[in-house]
């Protein structure tokens, strides 16, 4: 089989005979029933090869439609002018770079088209285009923009210039609103959405299938889906991992599968990482090895975020569905951008609990956070983990609290601002990354955090305290009963208390008490 990897063009995919997951049938249904759209998915999830099949739609190429549902479908196929603008071709370093990508895609589709400009705005230049295409050639115009929030993204770490980008974008998509009678189709897609007060307060009239039932595979792939189309290629992979065919499917719903972007509905595989685990015969972290934008580190720590929540986060359809209040809470930006998804529904209180789609995220994203979190020095490999994890799997106390003690000891401190949610959030990651390699929990209780660490020998109960001492931590592991649920188990027990200065930033001791086997 030949998989699509990096091919985003529905017509290569379909002449060449590449896998295709037919999505035809969303589409005609979201062409009969509507106008404009818009649609929000993370990076990787099919949203550029969704407009290349929207326009070799609207350009009546029935042909490559053949053998899809959409061929059964229509009846008439008709010709439309398409504009089709994609904005992740440029790195937005100014407003000028975003003047000129527009600029140079008016040129282009101005020649095609035999259109003199009489301006040099762009969204003058763009509302006199698609009224002169109507006039030319009687049909009305499609519009289909691709990742519509590229340059706003690229700008997050500069507040004036992400103003400027919006305003000049909000003026060009302001544009469409009241050209209906010039206008057949309009779709938009982009990784998060800037509403409201933002870039589509004039284009207000957009109707939204992010969050909406019916579209929810629209992008991505269903188990459904893998089980038509890709069940003997899951065969392959689950001979190359020498497991059974029903265990590869299991394995590949933990790692891939998860994201569901609406309550009550089926799950979604994230596309690239599917198909490339299908196509390599591995599984690995592929949605990563793309690379994961700084912004989101960014966003995490200038709104003083407790990283600990990420797993037990709530929140309103309201709030995952816009970014304009982004300076409040980096939730929307995590959740539009793929790192969190809605894992239940309160139907009392209409809030979502969120948290990681799968495993790969899961571990790609805390590893992403590792490099910004974790006191480190030049030349920090992730890899040091396994330190960690060899001194629990061992028994080796003293020389795990030596590991986390030189780690603070020796890093540099890029993580500002309070110090006892700098610490929780430096140990949420490191312990975190251990529990990929064996079982951890967490408890947070009046701002302080408890750790419980198993391995199929030790138990580690282990106390933080801020500004106060490793006896007071050791203290409360014994007065609040820790160990009681263990008072049965044979494997021996640490009980640690560790105490983290806010003024050095760093470990300022810590007690170990071993029991060796617990009697009844």
């Amino acid at each position: 089989m030949k998989y699509p990897l990096g091919i985003q063009s529905f017509g290569d995919i379909r002449t060449d005979r590449y896998l295709y997951v037919d999505k035809t049938s969303y589409i005609y249904d979201i062409v009969s029933r509507g106008k404009y759209y818009f649609l929000s998915r993370p990076r990787r999830f099919g949203k550029s090869l969704l407009i290349s099949t929207l326009e070799a739609y609207f350009k009546g190429k029935k042909e490559l439609f053949k053998g899809l549902d959409i061929y059964q479908e229509e009846v008439v196929w008709k010709q439309f002018p398409v504009l089709r603008l994609d904005l992740n071709v440029d790195n937005y370093k100014s407003l000028d770079v975003l003047y000129e990508v527009l600029g140079n895609t008016l040129n282009q589709w101005e020649r095609q088209y035999d259109v003199v400009p009489t301006t040099t705005s762009v969204s003058l230049r763009l509302r006199n285009l698609i009224i002169d295409i109507y006039e030319k050639t009687g049909k009305k115009v499609v519009m289909l923009v691709d990742e519509y929030d590229k340059p706003l993204l690229q700008t997050m770490d500069n507040e004036q210039l992400q103003t400027e980008m919006r305003d000049a974008l909000k003026a060009f998509y302001g544009v469409l609103k009241p050209m209906d009678d010039y206008m057949q189709f309009g779709f938009f897609t982009g990784v998060t959405k800037f509403s409201k007060v933002s870039v589509f307060s004039d284009l207000n009239n957009l109707t939204d299938l992010s969050m909406d039932h019916r579209y929810v595979g629209l992008c991505g792939i269903t188990e459904r889906e893998i089980h038509e189309d890709l069940d003997e290629e899951v065969g392959k992979l689950a001979e190359a991992g020498k497991m059974s065919k029903e265990d590869c499917y299991r394995k590949l719903r933990d790692y891939y599968d998860g994201y569901h972007f609406c309550e009550d509905t089926e799950g979604i595989y994230n596309p690239y990482s599917l198909l490339n685990a299908l196509s390599q015969q591995r599984f690995r972290d592929y949605w990563f090895e793309t690379g994961t934008p700084s912004y989101l580190a960014d966003t995490l720590r200038q709104t003083d975020y407790p990283l600990d929540r990420l797993t037990r986060e709530e929140a309103t359809s309201q709030l995952l569905a816009s970014l304009d209040s982004l300076h409040q809470t980096p939730i929307p930006l995590i959740y539009q951008s793929g790192y969190l998804t809605i894992k239940d529904y309160d139907p009392d209180f209409r809030t979502y609990r969120l948290g990681f789609p799968n495993k790969e995220v899961e571990h790609g994203f805390v590893e992403f956070l590792a490099k910004y979190y974790i006191p480190q020095e030049r030349g920090y490999n992730s890899a040091f983990i396994a330190d960690f994890v060899r001194d629990v799997r061992k028994g080796e106390a003293e020389q795990f609290m030596q590991r986390l003690d030189a780690l603070f000891a020796s890093g540099d401190y890029q993580v500002a601002g309070d110090a006892e949610l700098y610490f929780q959030n430096a140990v949420w990651v490191i312990f975190k990354m251990i529990g990929f390699y064996t079982e951890v929990e967490r408890h947070t209780t009046d701002g302080r955090m408890d750790m419980l660490i198993q391995t199929q020998d030790f138990i580690y109960i282990i106390e933080f305290k801020l500004d106060k001492s490793a006896d007071e931590a050791l203290q409360q592991i014994k007065d609040k009963q820790y160990a009681k649920p263990f008072e049965h188990d044979t494997r021996a027990l640490y009980e640690i208390g560790v105490n983290f200065s806010s003024r050095t930033r760093r470990i300022e001791g810590w007690k170990i008490q071993k029991l060796e086997r617990l009697s009844v």
